[in-house]
């Protein structure tokens, strides 16, 4: 079950902004794990706001490809900056702002399997005018680091397959151009702030034994391996975000059971 202050919180910044003929717009961001999603979705329900994700305006496989060939091989991996579609994100933000009350607006949806955007037929509706937009990402509201930083590998992943920096430093420059631009449009975001980093993969592998149907503890050795691997990429900017590496007008401090401890505006 939700906490209501997570409620509360959310459901204050939709209130903060909310105006006449403005439908405001609010991220929800956190680490992998943290609760984001699930949240957004049950204060939309609550609200009779509209919701995706960030996960859900990811570029196809072969978009990413060609930033892969292009740029660095990492980007072929979905989740960093420069792997999302900001274009999507905008004009259905523009449609659901947009919208009357007998208006049905696609919301965007990936198909992680055939890692392509979904269908138009296999696309949410929205329907009518929302009375707000929630988007949750983990990365929402993250702010480019100075160069200083930039220069250490901060783990394995980026010491083996970045060892020169160029993917980190094309991820700092997405923060500071065209995400900064698109994290500007939001009203306001709030952040789910795990208590470090190190969590984040017990979250993962709480999820991932959640899909499979089994408890985390019993969840196979190579399959923890797996993820611990894949939240590598994620690494660097989340433990900048944790380090205040983010504009959000509210911060939500989690422990390791994403138990709130804190609320702070």
């Amino acid at each position: 079950m939700t906490d209501p202050r997570l409620f509360a919180a959310l459901e204050g910044l939709v209130a903060r902004h909310a105006r006449d003929g403005h439908v405001p717009l609010i991220g929800v961001a956190g680490a992998q794990g943290s609760g984001k999603t699930t949240l957004a979705r049950a204060a939309a329900a609550r609200l009779g706001a509209a919701q995706f994700s960030l996960d859900d305006v990811y570029l196809d496989r072969a978009a990413r490809r060609a930033l892969a060939e292009t740029i660095h091989p990492l980007f072929a991996t979905r989740g960093p900056p420069l792997t999302h579609d900001l274009g999507l994100m905008a004009r259905t933000v523009a449609a659901l702002r947009a919208a009357g009350p007998g208006a049905r607006t696609a919301l965007p949806a990936f198909d992680k399997r055939a890692d392509a955007p979904a269908a138009a037929a296999e696309r949410p509706v929205f329907a009518g005018r929302p009375h707000a937009i929630l988007i949750d990402g983990w990365c929402l509201g993250a702010t480019p680091q100075a160069e200083a930083a930039l220069i250490a590998p901060v783990n394995a992943l980026e010491r083996e397959q970045d060892p020169d920096g160029v993917w980190r430093r094309r991820v700092n420059a997405a923060l500071a151009a065209d995400y900064a631009a698109a994290f500007a449009a939001f009203d306001a975001i709030l952040f789910l702030a795990a208590p470090t980093f190190e969590v984040v993969l017990d979250w993962r592998c709480e999820q991932e034994a959640g899909l499979l149907g089994t408890a985390p503890d019993a969840l196979p050795a190579g399959d923890r391996a797996r993820i611990a691997g894949f939240i590598l990429g994620f690494e660097r900017l989340t433990r900048s975000m944790l380090a205040g590496g983010v504009r959000a007008e509210t911060v939500v401090a989690l422990d390791r059971d994403r138990a709130v401890t804190r609320v702070r505006s």
